[in-house]
């Protein structure tokens, strides 16, 4: 609706000039007798410039307004995976997207622009070991859950800050990695100490 109110405004901008011209040459001829001008003679000037107008409307390119939203990566969640306290009780159980490949692992999360609340990504590694994660090219911020051999939660990183390049160590051994949500255990009370379960 905007570019035909443009196209129109352009049209009118164009065109009104030539119709002055061409009434002020009626006007000479009535009152000056001037018989060499003929009202004809700007009517090929006045469509050159209406399909000038034309024309360049037409190939112009809409413009991507910065306000759309850039999509991200989507992922597929198609794990639970539980968190249990220390009495048995299950706090939380979320959905997770699962990284078991080292290329999925280098991947994690990034470029992924939004993700559900109960919805998170469950890391898997063959050895238990100490680890490090980081936030590059990750526009969330997370709860970064490590978890060793025994799926006992070793440490938590609350909050991990997106793009971040810092690391994030689990200072304990570690074979499993839960990212969440960021504020997702402070919500839910998962503590380190707790277990998982998928």
């Amino acid at each position: 609706m905007a570019r035909m109110l443009n196209l129109f405004i352009i049209l009118a901008i164009a065109v009104i000039p030539c119709l002055k011209i061409n009434l002020r040459i009626v006007e000479l001829k009535a009152h000056k007798k001037m018989q060499s001008w003929n009202v004809l003679k700007f009517l090929p000037l006045t469509l050159m410039v209406l399909c000038t107008v034309l024309l360049i409307q037409g190939c112009g390119k809409e413009k991507s307004s910065p306000s759309n939203k850039i999509e991200g990566r989507t992922i597929s969640y198609s794990r639970e995976v539980s968190f249990i306290n220390t009495n048995g009780d299950t706090l939380a159980t979320i959905k997770a997207a699962i990284a078991q490949t080292e290329s999925e692992r280098n991947l994690g999360l990034m470029d992924v622009n939004s993700m559900p609340e109960n919805r998170g990504m469950l890391f898997l590694f063959d050895d238990e070991k100490p680890l490090n994660f980081w936030m590059a090219n990750t526009p969330l911020p997370l709860d970064i859950i490590f978890v060793n051999a025994d799926k006992k939660i070793v440490r938590i990183h609350h909050r991990a800050q997106p793009f971040s390049t810092k690391q994030f160590p689990s200072d304990k051994p570690a074979k499993y990695v839960v990212e969440t949500n960021g504020g997702f255990c402070v919500s839910h009370d998962i503590r380190e100490g707790d277990l998982i379960s998928f």
